[in-house]
């Protein structure tokens, strides 16, 4: 049987023996355009593939960011919340790498074209940039024992992003409206750009992922845990990101040619981008969002300077609180002894009906020598029980009035 090529006006090729006869290639519908026949294809089996990781990828990142959003009022660590926004700005750019990876299966035609060199670079500068200031925030609390806070991390992320915008726009511009128009026009000249070019515009990417990298490095020797932790997932995630990099590289700017095919460039782009987007996705949002409820390891922990009563205080303070004894005094049993204290105002004894009439009435030498002896005992701090002085018997002890 015989097999014939077609080679569709987007430079597009098709085994003519696989295509029905209206044209359209094998799982497509007569009414598709040639340029979206990778998404149906059932002879391109990696336009589909790559289209349903790319789809649940877009579910994916949408529903984590409801989850981040909605988490808000359950987070109590203060430093941990004000991280949100940057990993909310990840999961927004991360959705639009997987809305991208659509544009590398379409074929090339203007508007896709202008998209991948425009986007590409800006959505993955916009992931590094924010892992870039989380990193940095790691650094300099570390240091500093704190670090910026969130609108200084989100002015630093937009600035970091801002840069490859203009950077992309000034060479979209130059490269497509400054193109010579000399001779007859050339259709889609954005789609007209070397493989060594279009790596040459994301040497500021590759700046970013490599300060990515320098930047978690050190999180690693954090005195906590947690803040280890999120340095942990930065390196892990700038490493892979790396690593992917380095493929599709070498594979679209050399490998292709060397194997002999270069129509693999689409597929290359296209699976390195929605692989670079699971890898934000699984080593670094995810597992943030897990360690949202965690409380701060330094009020956990406070730092020698500041002064907090430990939990043991709390012990301390209602035994300081439990109520004294009441100032009274006491008598014992036996008549012959009472209690002695240092008065806090007017002393009271059972004797304070004479006392205010202690210059008017008539006392015996025992109740004289007793209030005598309340007197000279009041500097003393400590009660003690003594005995009445010049006392013979018990039958000089006072008795109360009989009534």
């Amino acid at each position: 049987m015989l097999h014939f090529t077609h080679i569709s006006q987007y430079g597009q090729k098709h085994d003519l023996g696989n295509m029905d006869p209206t044209g359209a290639p094998r799982g497509c519908g007569p009414s598709i355009s040639s340029i979206y026949y990778n998404l149906c294809d059932l002879t391109t089996v990696w336009g589909i593939v790559v289209e349903a990781v790319a789809a649940a990828g877009v579910v994916t990142s949408f529903l984590l960011l409801i989850i981040l959003i909605s988490s808000l009022p359950f987070v109590t660590n203060k430093r941990r919340k004000g991280m949100v926004a940057l990993q909310a700005g990840i999961l927004v750019f991360t959705l639009g790498l997987f809305a991208l990876t659509f544009a590398f299966i379409v074929g090339k035609y203007s508007t896709t074209c202008a998209a991948r060199r425009f986007l590409f670079g800006v959505l993955f500068s916009g992931c590094l940039a924010c892992l870039v200031m989380h990193g940095l925030w790691l650094v300099l609390l570390q240091r500093r024992g704190r670090g910026p806070r969130s609108w200084m991390l989100c002015l630093g992320a937009l600035g970091l992003w801002l840069v490859e915008v203009i950077i992309n726009t000034e060479w979209l511009i130059i490269t497509v409206a400054q193109s010579p128009r000399r001779g007859p026009v050339v259709p889609d000249v954005s789609c007209i750009i070397a493989n060594k070019d279009f790596v040459m515009a994301l040497i500021y990417v590759m700046a970013l992922l490599l300060a990515v990298v320098l930047m978690a490095a050190p999180s690693l020797k954090h005195k906590h845990k947690q803040w280890r932790q999120d340095g942990a997932f930065i390196l892990v995630t700038g490493l892979f990101t790396t690593a992917i990099w380095v493929t599709w590289i070498v594979m679209y700017v050399h490998g292709n040619r060397v194997v002999g095919n270069p129509s693999w460039d689409d597929p290359t782009l296209a699976v390195a981008v929605v692989t670079n987007a699971w890898v934000f996705l699984f080593f670094y949002t995810i597992p943030e969002i897990c360690l949202l409820t965690q409380e701060d390891p330094d009020q956990e922990q406070p730092p020698d300077g500041d002064h907090v009563y430990p939990a043991r205080s709390l012990v301390y303070d209602n035994n300081l609180k439990e109520p004294e004894p009441p100032q009274q005094n006491m008598y014992v049993e036996n008549k012959a002894f009472s209690m002695e204290e240092p008065p806090t105002g007017t002393p009271v004894s059972s004797y304070g009906i004479y006392n205010g009439l202690r210059s008017a009435l008539y006392q015996p030498t025992e109740l004289a020598l007793i209030a005598k002896g309340l007197i000279k005992v009041s500097d003393f701090t400590i009660p003690r029980a003594t005995t009445p002085s010049n006392i013979g018997s018990s039958s000089s002890l006072p008795r109360p009035a009989e009534s």
